[in-house]
């Protein structure tokens, strides 16, 4: 599986008494993108525009150069990490990876068989019939990823799944998303609280600033930029 490419057109988007924002931008097919900015700058919005969770007022959102106007966030090639997980707290950790792959938990052998390697990529081996509550905080993310993973779609968008986590953990699981980045080519996007997550993980990064994306570009490029509006007071630098 390669990633796609991810390209957003002019779009425009405001919530109701909210200041306007505007999106225009590139994330190249098989990027790994950290999304920073202040707070309130859009970087949550970004991407539930992309995932299909809100709609923008104008402007056009491609795929690989397919238009995806009117396409429902299941039909779209993006699969989404939350900072909550979203697990369902009354299935065991099998099951939940398991509806990454059928809403029914219908499953076939092979399907069983991909979720397993999902379970063994991720550190869960032998945690199949372990509840939510039984799991550490990384444990439970590890769960997530897993259910992304079988959804075996090209683009990978998480929202701060890892905020809540210590130091050194928040770096492992990051260490495990780049992994699977270079193993899988997936398009990902992360937003991000932390610069220091992006340096670590990322290819590209893009700031964010009131609503617009100032710029996107190889990690290392944009952070030692001098000419983008906004960065340094940001960075404290």
């Amino acid at each position: 599986m390669t990633g796609s490419a991810i390209k957003l057109d002019e779009m425009d988007f405001a919530y109701p008494g909210g200041e306007p924002l505007h999106f225009s931008t590139v994330f190249e097919a098989g990027s790994f993108t950290g999304l920073i900015g202040p707070s309130g700058s859009g970087k949550t919005t970004l991407i539930n525009l992309i995932a299909g969770f809100e709609e923008p007022a104008s402007g056009t959102l491609y795929f690989d150069d397919v238009n995806a106007a009117g396409t429902e966030p299941a039909d779209r090639p993006v699969t989404m990490v939350f900072q909550d997980n979203n697990l369902f707290a009354h299935l065991d950790v099998f099951t939940n990876i398991a509806l990454g792959v059928s809403a029914s938990l219908d499953l076939s052998t092979g399907d069983k068989a991909l979720i397993t390697t999902a379970m063994d990529k991720t550190g869960l081996s032998g945690l199949g019939k372990r509840l939510p509550r039984e799991l550490s905080g990384g444990q439970r993310q590890r769960v997530a990823i897993a259910r992304a993973l079988v959804r075996d779609k090209p683009v990978l968008l998480l929202d701060e799944p890892f905020a809540a986590l210590g130091p050194a953990l928040r770096r492992d699981m990051l260490q495990l998303v780049s992994t699977i980045h270079k193993e899988r080519g997936m398009t990902v996007i992360l937003v991000s609280h932390d610069p220091a997550d992006v340096k670590f993980a990322a290819t590209h990064a893009a700031f964010l600033d009131a609503g617009r994306v100032v710029a996107n570009r190889p990690v290392d490029e944009l952070f030692s930029a001098s000419d983008i509006p906004g960065l340094h007071a940001y960075l404290g630098t």
